[in-house]
């Protein structure tokens, strides 16, 4: 009997292994058939640009930093540039001079750092963009604050080359740049108030740049700052991207390290995403989670002030992290969120799973007695214009704006970019030759483009710009030059 049932058992292994391995073997298979459906590295999906900034590579100051970004695209120009002029032209392709993406068709190439110094400056602040973006979307608000601040943009390290750069990349490299940046503005000022907008990632190394100076006993830099759709957490699948590059590496399938490879139409973000790319925020945001449960209540309560623009649907990254991860562990009574609505005139909520402002419905009731908390949303059933509506008091504001037609709600690349913007506005400036992609979608076939139909039907800029803009001014007001101005938002026209 025994050795019966040793046999049946060896039998069963070596079944349960020549299945496994089956098993194996298919997913392999099915692995490589994929890789090879994907389309074809291109020179700027292959290209290491050897000057860019890296954490350990000595660079002391940010003046050190922009040297180093001077050298780095004399690098892009002689090693991607200068090698697709011999081509024939691609029309639609950044890295092709002349072509309608060239970034040089621009009277400023925002792929690289800025700075607007002012000598009657009455504050400092420092915009960092968001991963696999470039300063071309803190453009809008570097205008604005011009006038009041000494303005600097920082291009984010890995990013405005070729998305190459974002294989290579660690989250460490971005949080030493805005060390940089940070203490440059910082001794450009003196005494002056700092201010801090990140939008996305920007917002993740603004706060964990505060963080790590109060896990290290230093007082915050930035007397407030300004997150626009931030990157507080990430769906659960994030944590697969850190296996999914390794095994890439070990079987050397270079497509492996890719999430998507596309034709790289915008001159200012990259159309390709590296799966690293991903892994770099997703441990970024570990950081932060980290550093939090290593501050004590008293180091908290020195936190400055933040406020939070989000729309209510954002598919990049978790939008209930807001809450969980930064407002309900963080938050004072002088902090505070905006959250964009869907927009509820046309819509079919047959089309929806599930109405997305019932996620927040917990978290708005749970921050009632914690931070100010608005949401911007149609005046009522049917009605396209919209209103301000505060959570704690109840009270209403009608802005004059509406929601534009075919419009269902903003996303996560929209927030910072105004309707007059002409790369992602609606508004196609016929006396420009450069490429426009804000306007309306292009309809056919499916599966006949090389730009993917969900990046056409993206929305590209926010509607309530106006509206952002002011309450922003309100609360520089209010937090960093102490003016307390009462709310004076102009209504805008409708659209």
């Amino acid at each position: 009997m025994r050795r019966k049932v040793i046999g049946v058992s060896k039998h069963l292994g070596l079944a349960v292994f020549y299945g496994s391995l089956g098993t194996v073997v298919a997913a392999l298979a099915l692995g490589v058939f994929w890789l090879n459906s994907k389309p074809d590295l291109a020179l700027w999906h292959t290209t290491v640009l050897k000057q860019e900034y890296r954490a350990d590579n000595g660079d002391a100051t940010f003046s050190d930093y922009l040297q180093r970004e001077e050298r780095l695209f004399s690098e892009l120009e002689q090693r991607v540039y200068r090698r697709t002029d011999g081509l024939p032209l691609e029309p639609f392709n950044r890295y092709f001079h002349n072509s309608l993406s060239d970034p040089a068709l621009w009277p400023r190439n925002w792929n690289r750092s800025f700075e607007w110094p002012n000598p009657d400056a009455e504050f400092g602040v420092l915009l960092i963009h968001g991963m696999s973006d470039s300063p071309y979307y803190m453009a809008p608000l570097a205008r604005h604050f011009a006038d009041r601040a000494h303005v600097v943009g920082l291009r984010l390290p890995g990013h405005g080359t070729v998305p190459s750069m974002l294989t290579t990349l660690e989250w460490q490299d971005l949080k030493s740049a805005t060390r940089l940046a940070s203490d440059y503005l910082a001794q450009q000022v003196g005494d002056k108030p700092l201010l801090l907008v990140g939008f996305s990632t920007g917002a993740a190394l603004g706060l964990n740049h505060t963080l790590s100076r109060l896990a290290e006993g230093q007082a915050p830099q930035f007397d407030a700052m300004v997150f626009l759709s931030p990157a507080m957490g990430l769906a659960p699948i994030a944590q697969g991207a850190w296996w999914q590059n390794r095994i890439g590496q070990w079987l050397g399938l270079e497509k492996l390290a890719w999430e998507s490879l596309a034709l790289e139409y915008h001159p200012f973000k990259y159309g390709s995403f590296a799966v690293n790319a991903g892994d770099v925020v997703y441990q970024l945001i570990q950081a932060n989670q980290a550093l939090i449960g290593t501050l004590s209540p008293e180091q908290i309560a020195t936190m400055p002030p933040v406020l939070t623009f989000n729309s209510v649907i954002d598919e990049t990254v978790d939008t209930q992290a807001l809450f969980e991860s930064l407002y309900l562990t963080l938050g004072k009574s002088e902090d505070e969120l905006v959250l964009f609505d869907i927009n509820r005139t046309w819509l079919d909520f047959r089309l929806l799973t599930q109405d997305p402002i019932e996620d927040y419905t917990l978290f708005l009731d749970a921050s009632q007695t914690r931070f100010r908390t608005t949401i911007v949303e149609n005046i009522g059933p049917g009605q396209p214009e919209v209103q301000a509506r505060e959570i704690q008091s109840g009270e209403a504001m009608p802005l004059g704006i509406a929601w534009p037609r075919e419009v269902h709600s903003l996303s996560h690349v929209a927030l910072t970019i105004p309707e007059a913007d002409p790369l992602l506005g609606p508004h196609r400036d016929r006396e420009r030759r450069h490429i426009h992609l804000g306007g309306r979608a292009v309809r056919g076939e499916r599966g006949m483009l090389a730009i993917p139909s969900d990046e056409l039907l993206r929305q590209k800029w926010n509607p309530f710009y106006p509206y952002l803009i002011e309450r922003m001014d309100e609360w520089v007001s209010k937090v960093v030059t102490n003016d307390s101005p009462e709310k004076s938002f102009t209504e805008m026209p409708e659209k």
